[in-house]
């Protein structure tokens, strides 16, 4: 088969390789589109230690079963998926509790590092195992099933925020998780979302994706705007989609006492918390990592056309010219946010 490989840190080259082959609970998938996540621009560099080449990255994808493996039940050749980019074992405490996200075992697909190497998506075809798959409805195309996967680590990230009705969120950082964030949080009915982010462009695309006001986090006057909108109070959860000290400190500024903090962005391995507001405010950080459950319910919300992809998918490309969207994605052209490749 054909597939996308990283040879050394910062190439990438699109060869012939071998099938790979399949266990007695995976299915070999015949991939049918596969996103480029900011994680695989990032770490194709080495600036990470967790895309160690050589390497088929990928985790982002969609496609229809080719084959079975022995034990598999449920599933069948033909059948449209997309699949969880987290392995889990099914058997660890965490996994028993329904935290698959934490699984002692886990694994993600298009990662080498120090702990194991799993092939991913980037590819003719991948082994998954059974378990991590879902059925793509009818309404949902694969480049949109390619989606679930960022969506499912939004969803996640507001479900442990728990919004209402009645409550005010900000998001920091306006890229694809931030934007999925806000979607989800309009789906859920909160009362107001604002958009925070220091690129115009990208507050463009948050309103485009329904933002009830899109703000400059380091413009004057930002504090009191999320002030004035609150009843002098802030803003009851904010989110955190970027991963560095400055959004971090922006966003726990922004809410009220008692307030919600989530950390989603994760670019930075340790960043300036502002401790004593945090204790004195009684603010609650709450860190999302992955997803635990979600994609039944982003395919459904995908399938019902509440969410809006067009701001977020920016080009569909073959995979054989990975490499040249890798490059434009790697020095930050402006006109891309979401590049999906296809087999």
């Amino acid at each position: 088969m054909k597939a996308l490989v990283l040879k050394e840190y910062n190439k990438l080259q699109y060869e012939e390789v071998a099938d790979p082959s399949i266990e007695e609970d995976e299915v070999l998938l015949q991939v049918k589109s596969c996103g480029i996540c900011g994680s695989d621009v990032h770490g194709m560099d080495g600036s990470t230690g967790r895309r160690v080449p050589p390497l088929i990255m990928g985790h982002e994808a969609s496609g229809v079963i080719a084959r079975v493996g022995g034990a598999v039940d449920g599933w069948k050749p033909g059948e449209r998926v997309t699949m969880d980019s987290t392995v889990w074992c099914g058997k660890c405490w965490h996994c028993r509790r329904g935290e698959v996200n934490l699984c002692e075992s886990r694994r993600v697909l298009g990662v080498s590092c120090a702990e194991y190497r799993a092939n991913g998506a980037f590819a003719d075809y991948v082994a998954v195992p059974s378990r991590i798959l879902y059925r793509i409805p009818e309404q949902v195309a694969f480049s949109q099933a390619a989606l679930v996967e960022p969506l499912a680590v939004a969803l996640h990230a507001v479900r442990l925020a728990r919004p209402d009705i009645q409550e005010t969120a900000v998001v920091f950082g306006a890229g694809m998780i931030g934007l999925m964030v806000l979607q989800c949080l309009k789906a859920s009915g909160c009362a107001q979302v604002l958009a925070a982010d220091v690129d115009a462009s990208k507050l463009g695309r948050a309103r485009e994706c329904g933002a009830d006001l899109s703000l400059d986090p380091e413009a004057p006057g930002f504090a009191e705007t999320v002030l004035s909108l609150t009843n002098g109070r802030g803003a009851d959860m904010a989110f955190e989609a970027v991963g560095v000290s400055a959004a971090v400190r922006s966003a726990v500024g922004s809410v009220r006492k008692g307030g919600r903090v989530v950390l989603v962005g994760n670019f930075s391995p340790t960043i300036e918390l502002p401790l004593q507001t945090v204790v004195a405010r009684q603010i609650s950080l709450l860190g999302s990592c992955a997803s635990q459950g979600e994609y039944p319910a982003c395919l459904s919300l995908m399938a019902s056309g509440k969410l809006r992809m067009e701001p977020i998918l920016s080009a569909e490309a073959p995979l054989s010219e990975g490499a040249a969207w890798f490059d434009r994605l790697y020095h930050r052209d402006p006109s891309l946010l979401k590049v999906m490749l296809q087999p």
